[in-house]
């Protein structure tokens, strides 16, 4: 079971980060009632993924089902990152984003 965030590439990394660490919080308040969230926490590790999008994934990506839209008030409002509900299998697309380093 893995998260999933979504991080738009041009996102500065200390809102970045603020955004990773905000998005894992309010995707497991979201969705904290489901069997997903049970079994990735009692799993061996509550595995996340951090990538980096351009603007045409991060559309994209928001068409994807179950996902929290993470906005920053310092950037106007700005969505800046997608959370995901923990799942074993991904839609193709996420085996091709960039991970974030």
């Amino acid at each position: 079971m893995k998260m999933y965030i979504l991080i738009k590439e041009e996102i500065p990394v200390g809102f970045a980060i603020l955004a990773a660490a905000h998005g894992s919080m309010a995707a497991y308040l979201k969705y904290q009632g489901t069997k997903e969230i049970k079994d990735w926490l009692d799993g061996p590790a509550f595995y996340k993924v951090i990538c980096k999008v351009n603007d045409k994934e991060f559309k994209k990506a928001k068409e994807f089902p179950d996902r929290v839209v993470i906005t920053e008030s310092k950037l106007d409002g700005q969505e800046v990152a997608l959370v995901f509900k923990p799942r074993e299998e991904w839609p193709k697309p996420f085996k091709f984003y960039k991970l974030y380093r």
